[in-house]
């Protein structure tokens, strides 16, 4: 069995260190196949929270893909924001918006950020064709035996949750992602855990949703998904920080259009 540890949304800066030093904890004792960061690794992507965030993933010890959230984007100052969004990544660049390959799944990034936009709110998503075609190009070129699990930070199309993505051509996303024979999109950004099943033109493909280890949580108390793959068949168990026991997410449908 394959056992992803996907966690989202940190925030340092506004990181909740007790969920913290439990998800280090946990991933110290059960030693998963690799951790998958789907963004929010800041909160106002400040050198000294890019420090501690770069430290604790390297901390780790697990391999480690990682993707960029809104957050992470130069917020104040503009010139950095659209002319070096990226550069406080350096020091763990080799991760960042890469493929990860693992016996039975191969895990592939989509960028679903962007420096700025025609709408007040930046922090919604937008797939653009230029990083829909990069992800597609990388499923093409994985191999054909294995599960495909997109990284991106934002949700492709609203969950049922309080918080919203809004993404920009998230369902030509969604639809050319399924077509590719993407298996399912890992993401964040609204802070509580979901799996949720979309049916396109034959193929089924899951969009699954992790909660945040920060102070700012929503529905849910600070969580993570643990994803266990066996053969072809995948569960998502989010895993809370209380004293319930953890609990297999289920498959829901799609809120109605």
């Amino acid at each position: 069995m394959i056992r992803l540890f996907h966690v989202s949304d940190v925030h340092f800066g506004r990181e909740d260190k007790v969920a913290v030093a439990w998800f280090d904890a946990l991933v110290a004792a059960e030693q998963p196949d690799a951790v998958v960061m789907t963004g929010d690794l800041t909160m106002r992507a400040r050198s000294s929270e890019f420090e501690a965030g770069l430290d604790w993933l390297k901390g780790l010890g697990r391999p480690v893909t990682l993707e960029v959230g809104n957050h992470d984007l130069p917020y104040w100052n503009m010139i950095d924001r659209i002319f070096r969004p990226y550069h406080r990544y350096h020091v763990v660049e080799r991760i960042i918006e890469q493929p990860l390959d693992l016996p039975g799944v191969t895990i592939v990034p989509l960028v679903t950020t962007r420096r700025a936009q025609w709408r007040w709110n930046w922090s919604k998503g937008y797939v653009s064709r230029k990083a829909l075609a990069k992800t597609l190009a990388l499923i093409a070129e994985a191999p054909k035996d294995r599960l495909i699990f997109i990284a991106a930070h934002h949700p492709l199309i609203e969950p049922h949750t309080k918080a919203s993505a809004q993404t920009h051509r998230g369902a030509e996303a969604i639809a050319a992602l399924a077509a590719a024979g993407a298996d399912a999109v890992l993401t964040g950004h609204v802070h509580d855990a979901f799996d949720i099943e979309h049916k396109v033109e034959g193929h089924v493909m899951r969009m699954i949703g992790a909660g945040t280890l920060s102070e700012r949580t929503r529905a849910d108390p600070p969580s993570f998904n643990e994803i266990r793959i066996e053969g072809d068949a995948f569960e998502v168990v989010c895993r809370r920080m209380t004293t319930q026991p953890d609990k297999v997410l289920p498959v829901e449908e799609p809120a109605p259009a």
